[in-house]
This record gives structure tokens, sequence and C-alpha cells, in this order.
């Protein structure tokens, strides 16, 4: 078993990874350590499997989303209800190198995965828990929503406003924060076990993991923590009129970033207003307000956009060397020159939905992981091959199918 590309030349060749996790931060986590060529034995549930194959949209029958974090893995079924299904699991877990789970805590203790019974089973497996908000503290009860964790770790609400709540995030920062913690936390452990012989138990929570990534948005309340102003603040959330999004005339739109003093006398002679270069402008001036000048810029460049269409002054600003951009749709994104140009999508065959398209692993331009990973598994579609490969005869593998464990 293995992905489309070869694994044998990749960092985690010969790692298996059993992964009860479900959704979205295990999942992604697990793939990407699958693109670094482990191998990696998804279990879900005997029937629909993971809930997220239902979600929308679909491209014939298939979940898009479902095959976005769930590519080159092998789907294995298991009822961790029952006796058998649990044995099953512990076969798997003494011959694994990782344990991946993201239940709520104390779930994993009740099906018979938690730690202290998969350390007991094999000393030096590395186990990492993806949760919400940890295996401890006052909130570790609470489900891991991503609306949730932004919203409380203060990042959400920096766009909030006096007469309206703050905008729903639309990108799920903490399932992908917690993902990355996990890979790199299980990349860690398995160096220390290397060197070591010891295990590990990876306690990654979403909220920490966005939380330490918050260290721009926590400047001023960091600095007032100690007693200071925490003012000027540092302006990348919109205050900035030179670092911003404007209208074009065909009601579209442009992301302009002219922070250093460089690009700003750029675009102001190329729009014939040299009055509006500050000849004293300092680098502390980048990413500030820009005081009594703010108005005045931000009318220049808003007038400037609001009058040609997006392509039309694009290239006028791309001749000129000045950095303006279209904010493109996820359709634009996903045919744009820069995505093909980088190899950024590659298509693979799915088993029911034809050919489907992928995006790539960006450490696949390095070497470090497979280029075009094989499509998501079905449900349960190496059952038989990973219950023979852990010693079960044929005759208790139907007893197992019999019996619903399976």
């Amino acid at each position: 078993m293995g992905s489309s590309d070869t694994t044998a030349d990749l960092p985690l060749a010969g790692v298996l990874i059993a992964d009860f996790s479900r959704l979205l931060p295990g999942p992604w986590c697990t793939q990407l350590l699958s693109d670094m060529g482990a191998t990696v034995i998804k279990i879900e549930r005997p029937g629909a499997g993971d809930m997220s194959r239902a979600n929308a949209p679909l491209f014939k029958t298939g979940s898009v989303y479902f095959n976005s974090v769930n590519g080159g893995k092998h789907s294995l079924t298991l009822d961790l209800s029952k006796q058998d299904g649990r044995a099953i699991a512990h076969r798997l877990i003494e011959e694994a190198d990782v344990v991946v789970e993201s239940f709520r805590p104390g779930v994993a203790k009740n099906l018979g995965i938690d730690y202290d019974t998969v350390s007991g089973l094999n000393p030096g497996i590395v186990y990492c828990s993806v949760s919400g908000f940890g295996q401890s503290g006052p909130l570790s009860h609470i489900s891991g929503h991503d609306l949730v964790i932004q919203a409380l770790s203060g990042f959400a609400g920096l766009s909030a406003q006096s007469d309206k709540a703050p905008d729903v995030p639309g990108f799920q920062a903490a399932d992908y924060a917690g993902a990355t913690m996990a890979v790199i936390g299980i990349l860690g452990a398995l160096l220390k076990r290397r060197e070591t012989g010891l295990g590990s138990n990876l306690d990654i929570a979403m909220f920490d993991s966005l939380f330490s990534m918050c260290n721009i948005s926590q400047t001023g309340s960091m600095s007032r923590d100690v007693g200071n102003t925490g003012t000027p603040m540092i302006e990348v959330w919109g205050g900035n009129p030179r670092y911003g999004t404007y209208l074009t005339a065909d009601n579209k739109a442009v992301a302009v970033a002219l922070l250093e003093k460089r690009l700003w006398v750029n675009f102001c002679n190329a729009i014939d207003r040299p009055d509006l270069i500050d000849h004293d402008e300092s680098p502390e001036d980048r990413h500030s307000d820009h005081g009594d000048k703010a108005d005045a810029y931000r009318a220049a460049i808003a007038e400037t956009c609001a009058a040609k269409n997006r392509d039309d002054l694009i290239d006028e600003m791309t001749r000129k060397g000045v950095p303006i951009t279209p904010v493109y749709s996820p359709d634009e994104a996903l045919n744009s020159e820069n995505v093909a140009g980088r190899g950024l999508i590659e298509y693979v065959e799915h088993p029911t939905d034809g050919k489907i398209p992928q995006i790539v692993n960006p450490l696949a331009a390095s070497g470090l992981a497979v280029k075009c990973r094989a499509a998501a598994p079905e449900v349960g579609d190496a059952t038989d091959a990973v219950l023979s490969g852990l010693g079960f005869d044929p005759e208790t593998i139907a007893r197992f199918y019999k019996d619903g464990v399976t």
C-alpha cells in the first residue's frame, strides 16, 4: 500500500500511522505525513465512515472536501465500541509508529485507545491527541469548532466594529494551526525516539496553536499587559490606507500593498501625484495609519482604482512596477498563472469520480513529499488487507464482518 508516487526515498518511508481522527485537523495532519512517505491507516466507522464524507460540494458522488484531506490513505473500518473492534485496533497499534486521535477528552479512554492503554501496548509510540482546547484546562470540555476558537483567541475580534458583530472568518485558521502544530510535533517526536527510543504523548490544542500564531495581533495587548500604552498599534488590519483592498470600475477588487516608501513613491509617480510623497517618511511609518495624511492617501488610491477596470489597472501598474494585485475568486485563483507556474494543481484518477484535482503539497518541490498523492480511499477499502497483514485468518475476518465489527 502506498501513494501514487514512489515513497521509498521520502523522509517518512516505513513509518506506520494509525489515524483515528476525523473532520479537518487530524486528517489534514496525517495527509501531510502520508505525502512525506508514511503509510496511514484511517480507522472509520463501519457503514458511513468519517462524517465529512457527506460534506458538500461533490465531484460526481464523493465529497471534494473529504478528498482534499484524506488522499493517499487506506481505510480500515472498525467498531471500537465492540471488544473485537478494540482488539483489532490494539493489534494495529502494536505495529504502529504513530497514533493520531481527535476525540473529545475522555472519549479515547472509553474506546480503549487512550495514551495509557496505547503506551502499554507499544512503549515507543508517538501518540498525538488533537482537540479544541487540550486534554486539560478550564475549556477542555468544549467542542473544538474553528469559529469558537478564533473568537476566544482574540483573532476574530480584529474585525470588530462598534455598530456590528465581527465578520465570520473566511479561513479555518484554528483547524489548520492545530493540524500544522501536530505535524511539527509528530516529526519532532519521531526524531526524539530515533535518538532515545522513547515515545511521546502530544497534547495538541487548536486554541494553543492558533494563539501562538497571534503574536502580531497581540502586540498591543502584550505591551499593555506590562504597563505600556500599546500604541501606536501596528496597522495591518485595514487602518493603513496603503495596505488594503479597493474597488475597481467593474466592481471587482484589488489588493494594494504599498508599505515601503520606495513603493509609495513609485505609485505616486505612476499616477502623477508627486505631491503625495513625504520625503521625511521613516521606517516607523511603514505599519502606521499615516496620521493626517491618511485621508489624502486613501482618496488617491480609491480614485485611481475606481477609474479603470480591474485587469486594465493591474496591467498598467505592473508595467510601472507598482504591486497592486487582483483579489481573485476561488475559481480565478485555481486557474491562475501562478498556480499553474508553481505546479500546485495535479489531477488523479478517482475510482468512482474519474479525474479529480488535488492541491499539491508545497514540500513536493523540495523532494520531501509526493507531487501527486493517491485519491482518498473508499470506506473500508483496505480492511481485508490490513486484517490479513495483522495475522487474522480468513475465517476470523469473515466472522468480524458477520458480527459487524468491521
